[in-house]
C-alpha cells in the first residue's frame, strides 16, 4: 500500500468522512455549490477571455470587463476550495487517486498564474493590452490559452466520476 492509499484510507475512516458519507444529502448539495461557484467563475472569466479575445464589446478595454467581472473570478474560489475539500474528505481515494483530480488541480495552478499574469499589469495600466498590436496579439494568445485551461477543468471535473482510481 503506498503513502497515498494509506492517506486516503486513514481519512475515509476519520469521524468527518464517516459522518459526509452516511448523511445523504450532504455531497450532493455540496457538488451543486460546487458546480454553481464554478458556472460563476467561469462564465466571469469567459466574458474577460472573449474581451482579450477582441471577440465581443469592441468598445471596452480589458481592464474594464477584469473590474466588472474579475471579483466574480475571484470570490468563489474560497468557496470552491472549502466545498472541493469537503468532497475530498467524502471521498478521497476518487479524487487524490484519480489522475483526471490530478490534471484538473494542475490545470487550475495554470490559469490562476495566467489570469495573475493577465490581470497584474492592468493595476498601474488600465490600456495595458491596447497600447500596441504586440500587445493586443499578447492578450489575444493569453486570453485563448485562458479560455482553453478553462475548459479543461471543466472537463476534467467532469471526468473525474468517469475515471476509476489508479
Amino acid at each position: 500500500m503506498s503513502g497515498l492509499d494509506a492517506f486516503c484510507t486513514w481519512l475515509a475512516a476519520t469521524a468527518p468522512s464517516q459522518w459526509l458519507q452516511n448523511v445523504e444529502w450532504i455531497v450532493p448539495a455540496v457538488q451543486t455549490v460546487h458546480i454553481l461557484c464554478v458556472a460563476a467563475v467561469v462564465a466571469s472569466a469567459l466574458m474577460i477571455e472573449l474581451q482579450m479575445l477582441r471577440v465581443g464589446g469592441r468598445g471596452a478595454e480589458v481592464a474594464a470587463m477584469a473590474r466588472r467581472f474579475g471579483p466574480f473570478v475571484w470570490w468563489p474560489l474560497p468557496v470552491l476550495a472549502a466545498s472541493g475539500s469537503v468532497l475530498i474528505v467524502a471521498e478521497p481515494a476518487r479524487s487524490l487517486e484519480n489522475p483526471v483530480f490530478v490534471l484538473k488541480m494542475a490545470l487550475l495552478l495554470l490559469v490562476v498564474g495566467a489570469t495573475v499574469a493577465g490581470i497584474r499589469p492592468l493595476r498601474t495600466d488600465p490600456g495595458y493590452w491596447e497600447r500596441s498590436a504586440g500587445r493586443r496579439a499578447g492578450a489575444r494568445v493569453l486570453g485563448a490559452i485562458t479560455l482553453a485551461l478553462w475548459v479543461g477543468i471543466v472537463f476534467a471535473g467532469r471526468w473525474i466520476a468517469y475515471v476509476r482510481a489508479a
